[in-house]
């Protein structure tokens, strides 16, 4: 078992019981007892860290790295439950006062510390755009007060497929969920055994197994249904999340599900270490998560707990045991903390890039700076003689006011940069009804303003271009969620033309200008979005609930257009949609098959479709290079960012009715492709384009419609 002392958090699975400091006013009857620390446990934390940290630095490489949260949840109830049990077992109570007291000084210093690094961060326009400061200081701010997953939650974000720019702290979400499990599960144990106490005469540690195995199976029940019905939120919720921290707990408190013999261990350690390699590896963003998928990386990590032979250097105990993995189980919670703002913030800092040496450095970087503040943050903090040798209400005191002073940094922040804010947001709207002559795509496209300086303006500008986004993001549904919502714009007239603007994301970016145009134009416009999901017939290669959601929302969408009086379809979609070649000679040819596909069920009513080649997607959002470096440095190679033979540019060839618009020669040369193009400011983010580009497109879209509507279908 591991040591009391140690046995206490995410970042706490240990070191031998000699480095153990005795607090004073804490003698809890446990710290006499022989040291628990279980070094594969410790390993088994380097794994999780590894696994979040390298899935955020190389996504494609670890495409189901965030799996690693889920370890670190039953890595704490193993350890939170075990500690708690045998207190309870020896006084019938716990010292809650003193129990919260020590989290808070292992868990808070290096938190704040990390806290206050991003506050700062804030306030410099150099490090982080204008845009992001509202997100910035609330979750700085609800990261602070550890709330930052139902911040999350209620703001419906999606980790996995985030459609806007991460906060430096988003990560604090499971730090969040593991506080209020530290507050919660102590609670529950001690309600549980006074009952079972009082009311069945049962022992304390049967009555609270049954509490907590009940508290597990209503929770991963929740989990698996909340993942199906709101998939966004399901990520974050606490209650989603506690059945992880149970499953350790049965392990803890079960002493037979913990395998001694040495065959039995070997078979149950290394099948979990292979489920937790199957997962980092073969799961991804579109994977249903946390749901039933969860259960895989949440038993590996259990199993790998319960594998306790050490009698062989075959047995994966022994191999977690390495000084290596001991290393870096023993720096991962300030890993976890550093690694995330530092890759957020580092593509913004001066004559810093992207390439693999870039990323590695920072990667050293991240456990540079996690030793020194082990060494000098988190070690000392524990030991702290001003709060260990008084009562636990000072710690708790102190830890609130430390916590005041970060919050209010970053309200300083906000203070500091807020008109800046509120001039971009004026400027934007301005922008938006007034751009300047041969802006944007007009300096390619129309006669007379080839050659047009705009002297180095760009607008909007880098710093605030994250915002320059659609914002009725009411009408854009994500990941397993399959209704086919739809949302009306423009005329009210029912003579009026009808447009239906259908796709995935790279769709959802035009809804500003189509709304726009619907109103100049006399139009009613009507809207299908899915996040990852074009309007195809064939299905996605992805398994599982994600497919099968995109595939009714489809089914939903055409059930929806066979019912409505619709005038002519545009639809758009990002061009590596990864679709199945099951019968198919490539996925190219699935793609290309899929979209007529669907779009012969409009054809065959007379209804014409207006579809349009892909835009360059880059590597990282380039507003983080022209925050900081001329224009003429931020361009990128043609041949990385653009997809040349994207399919929607096949499936309309020698189709009547459809018209194909393709912007590539405003979006790129033959070598390179541009972030800014005559003045304007071409992405909110990596991949999708600001509003204000896309306006610039919009006598194109308007003459491609207004083309269609009166050609019709030959």
């Amino acid at each position: 078992m591991p040591s009391a002392d140690h046995d206490l958090g995410p970042q706490d699975l240990g070191r031998p019981a000699t480095t153990v400091h005795r607090e004073p006013l804490d003698r809890s009857p446990e710290h006499a007892e022989p040291s628990r620390f279980l070094p594969h446990v410790q390993g088994l934390r380097a794994i999780a860290v590894l696994f979040v940290v390298l899935y955020h630095f190389w996504p494609a490489r670890l495409p189901g790295g965030y799996v690693g949260v889920d370890i670190f949840f039953v890595i704490s109830g193993f350890l939170i439950t075990a500690h708690l049990m045998r207190e309870i077992a020896a006084t019938g109570t716990v010292r809650l006062g003193q129990f919260w007291a020590r989290r808070a000084r292992r868990l808070l210093p290096a938190s704040l510390l990390v806290l206050l690094f991003c506050a700062l961060a804030v306030m410099s326009p150099y490090l982080m755009p204008t845009s992001a400061l509202p997100n910035e200081v609330r979750e700085i701010i609800a990261s602070t007060f550890y709330v930052e997953n139902w911040s999350l939650a209620l703001s419906s974000a999606d980790y996995l497929n985030h459609s806007g720019d991460p906060t430096t702290v988003q990560h604090y979400w499971s730090l969040s969920l593991e506080e209020q499990f530290y507050v919660m599960w102590p609670l529950i144990m001690l309600l549980a055994a006074w009952v079972g106490v009082k009311s069945f005469r049962a022992s304390r540690r049967r009555a609270v197994l049954v509490a907590i195995g009940v508290v597990t199976a209503a929770s991963f029940v929740f989990c698996v249904a909340f993942t199906l019905t709101n998939p966004a939120p399901a990520y974050f919720v606490t209650f989603g999340r506690m059945w992880e921290f149970g499953l350790g707990a049965l392990v803890a408190l079960v002493p037979r599900l913990r395998v001694r013999h040495a065959v039995g261990s070997f078979v149950l350690g290394w099948a979990g270490v292979l489920a937790l390699l199957y997962t980092a590896f073969r799961f991804d963003g579109q994977t249903p998560f946390p749901g039933y998928a969860a259960a895989l990386p949440a038993l590996g990590a259990a199993a790998i707990i319960a594998a306790s032979n050490t009698s062989g250097w075959w047995q994966p105990t022994r191999i977690l045991a390495i000084r290596p993995a001991q290393f870096t189980g023993d720096i991962s919670y300030s890993l976890y903390l550093w690694h995330w703002p530092l890759i957020i913030i580092a593509p913004s800092v001066p004559f810093w890039g992207l390439t693999i040496y870039h990323r590695v450095a920072l990667l050293a970087i991240c456990f540079v700076l996690a030793w020194l503040t082990k060494r000098f943050v988190e070690d000392p903090a524990r030991h702290w003689k001003v709060l260990v040798t008084r009562r636990a209400a000072v710690t708790l005191w102190a830890s609130l006011a430390a916590m005041v002073l970060v919050a209010g940094t970053a309200g300083a922040a906000w203070a500091v940069n807020a008109p800046a804010y509120r001039d971009g947001v004026q400027s934007l709207a301005q922008l938006r009804e007034d751009p300047p002559g041969c802006f944007g795509a007009a300096s390619v496209l129309e006669a007379g303003c080839a050659g047009t300086d705009f002297g180095g303006t760009i607008l909007p500008a880098p710093g605030f271009a994250g915002v320059d986004r659609p914002a009725d993001e009411r009408c854009f549904v994500q990941l397993n969620d399959s209704r086919p919502v739809s949302c009306d714009f423009g005329s009210d007239d029912p003579d009026a033309p009808r447009i239906a603007l259908i796709g995935d994301s790279h769709a959802f970016q035009l809804l500003s200008t189509f709304e726009r145009m619907a109103e100049e134009n006399g139009w009613h416009l009507v809207t299908f979005f899915k996040g990852a999901c074009a309007w195809s017939t064939t299905p996605l290669s992805t398994p599982g609930a994600f497919g099968d959601a995109c595939t009714t929302w489809r089914n939903g969408v055409t059930a929806a257009l066979r019912d409505a009086d619709i005038d002519a379809v545009f639809t758009a979609a990002i061009a590596s949609t990864p679709y199945s070649s099951a019968g198919f000679d490539s996925s190219h040819d699935a793609a290309v098959a899929g979209y007529r596909g669907a779009w012969s069920e409009v054809l065959d009513r007379g209804i014409p479709v207006i579809t349009v080649v892909d835009n360059p997607v880059w590597e990282t959002d380039p507003n983080k290079c022209l925050r900081t470096r001329a224009e003429a440095s931020c361009v990128g190679a043609r041949s990385e960012m653009l997809v040349e033979d994207d399919p929607l540019r096949d499936a309309a060839a020698g189709i009547p009715g459809v018209t194909l618009l393709d912007f590539t020669d405003v979006f790129c040369d033959d070598s390179a492709c541009f972030p800014v193009v005559g003045g304007a400011n071409l992405y909110r983010d990596q991949d999708h384009l600001t509003v204000t580009f896309a306006d610039t497109l919009a006598p194109q879209y308007t003459a491609a419609i207004t083309a269609a509507l009166a050609a019709g279908v030959p």
